[in-house]
């Protein structure tokens, strides 16, 4: 489990693409320093398991399932990712619950700057929609954002300058894809209605 609150701004190293998975090696001094193997990490809102760790670097495997339903299969050497270690027992949860399992991928569709903020507009899948409210949750490549605006198949969130200087929401363009993970208790709401009905 995971807060959204990103730790580091780290960058990919390596890709290793297999027919079905990918090894990739993630440069994250601050992560890794208490990283072992069977060790989670969010990459860009993404859990993976580390497989070793190696000089402010640790190793990880992506697997099909994570391809399909991420931007990960579209990260190269050089890449900016965020990147969060779980929270423990006694961590603040300065976000809110991220589980690090992605629903979908959506797009920048527009960026408008503020005085001192920006409002980023991204593309919302049909099958996420209903899980997503104004003033609600979301995690947007692994950052814990709260929802200012929503229509049928889009949403907007508003970035403060800490957001947009340490994660890579300050770096995306219109037309990049994004992780999208939303609030976990809205889908199991459904759940325990949907059995009701």
């Amino acid at each position: 489990m995971f807060t959204g609150i990103v730790e580091e701004l780290g960058e990919i190293l390596a890709v290793e693409q297999g027919v079905e998975s990918a090894v990739v090696r993630v440069r994250g001094p601050l992560v890794s320093s208490d990283a072992t193997a069977g060790a989670s990490i969010a990459v860009n809102g993404v859990c993976l398991t580390v497989i070793d760790v190696i000089d402010g670097a640790f190793t990880a495997d992506v697997m099909a399932e994570t391809l399909n339903r991420s931007s990960l299969g579209a990260l190269e050497p050089g890449s900016p990712v965020n990147l969060e270690r779980p929270m423990t027992l006694s961590t603040r949860l300065g976000g809110h619950i991220v589980q690090g399992h992605v629903d979908g991928v959506g797009n920048i569709v527009s960026r408008s700057p503020g005085e001192a903020w920006e409002i980023v507009t991204v593309s919302l899948p049909a099958s996420l929609s209903r899980y997503v409210v104004e003033k609600g949750s979301i995690t947007v490549d692994g950052i814990s954002l709260t929802v200012t605006e929503v229509t049928d198949s889009t949403f907007s969130v508003s970035l403060i300058p800490a957001t947009l200087e340490l994660t890579t929401l300050g770096r995306k363009t219109v037309g990049d894809p994004v992780n999208l993970e939303v609030d976990v208790v809205a889908k199991y709401v459904e759940r325990l209605l949907g059995d009701r009905a």
